[in-house]
């Protein structure tokens, strides 16, 4: 499918539904526009090149102001990053992950392993100006896990508190991310994810929402509200049926609702994409990049 045909028929279907949803003051020509600005980033896996700098090309063409890249080996990268981005309008949003082992272990081992490789990921991020590491409490696959009790719960608040203290004295943060039931069983709303940073008490303890894992929210705008703008610090992007590039799954991906929670609280940070695509890079991510920019503005 041509990168136009691909744009029209996904963009037609998307914009429809939003037109039949959306509350009559939105399209209405009389009601004042939100100048919030759509901030996309990119992972370092969406763009076409082979270098940094090829990506970075690419980004800056389409007019891409944020790069996320992955944790692991982030301190050995530190240099590298800053060298490309010299000069540049791209920024690093958030940081994917990337540490060993995972916080609600019980093995003593496996949990220190994730206390040494996530604070040497979280002082990386705050080299390069990252707003914050991403991270999930426990995948379903790893085990033994602390059990999902209100104990665990407040052992977990305790351990953000301490990571989150620690990325405010790098000048970043830690941003939790909500998953699935299919993925994890401990996280899984937006709502949650921001109750656990409240409970946290540190401002260096935030948490995101990911178009594609918020699955299980009835919501895109009230999950976004529920954590609003004092959690709320990343957003991932992705096709709402494969996890591919926005528009190649037609209908399905639409944005807007999540885009007017995120307007209506001047959301500063980045939407971020993180999927792989069943087309040609060269078009599906252009029209994709196109496809949010236009649901943005329907908002």
């Amino acid at each position: 499918m041509k990168r136009k045909e691909f744009l029209q028929r996904s963009l037609f279907g998307a914009a429809a539904v939003a037109a039949a949803t959306a509350p009559i003051e939105l399209l209405s020509s009389c009601a004042p526009k939100n100048k919030t600005e759509l901030k996309l980033s990119f992972q370092e896996g969406t763009a076409p090149g082979k270098s940094l700098n090829e990506k970075f090309d690419y980004m800056e063409n389409l007019g891409i102001v944020g790069f996320e890249p992955g944790g692991r080996n982030l301190a050995a990268r530190v240099e590298e990053i800053q060298s490309a981005l010299k000069g540049r309008n791209i920024k690093v949003s958030a940081i994917c992950a990337g540490f060993s082992g995972f916080i609600l272990a019980e093995d003593p081992e496996v949990k220190a392993q994730f206390d040494s490789t996530m604070r040497d990921i979280i002082a990386a991020a705050g080299a390069i100006g990252s707003t914050g590491v991403i991270m999930v409490p426990a995948f379903n696959g790893q085990k033994p896990c602390k059990p999902h009790t209100f104990e665990t719960r407040e052992y977990l608040c305790e351990q953000m508190h301490e990571l989150g203290e620690y990325a405010l004295k790098h000048n970043t943060t830690v941003i939790l991310e909500p998953l699935n039931r299919r993925e994890c069983h401990y996280l899984r709303l937006v709502g949650d994810a921001a109750a656990i940073c409240r409970d946290s008490k540190s401002a260096g303890v935030k948490c995101m929402g990911d178009f594609w894992h918020m699955q299980e929210e009835t919501s895109d705008y009230a999950a976004f509200l529920a954590a609003g703008p004092e959690y709320l610090q990343h957003v991932h992007v992705a096709s709402r049926g494969r996890r591919i590039m926005p528009g190649e799954d037609g209908e399905k991906d639409n944005y807007v609702d999540g885009f007017r929670a995120l307007k209506q609280m001047n959301y500063p940070y980045y939407v971020s994409f993180e999927c792989g695509t069943k087309g040609e890079r060269e078009q599906t991510v252009p029209a994709a990049v196109e496809l949010l920019r236009a649901q943005w503005e329907l908002v």
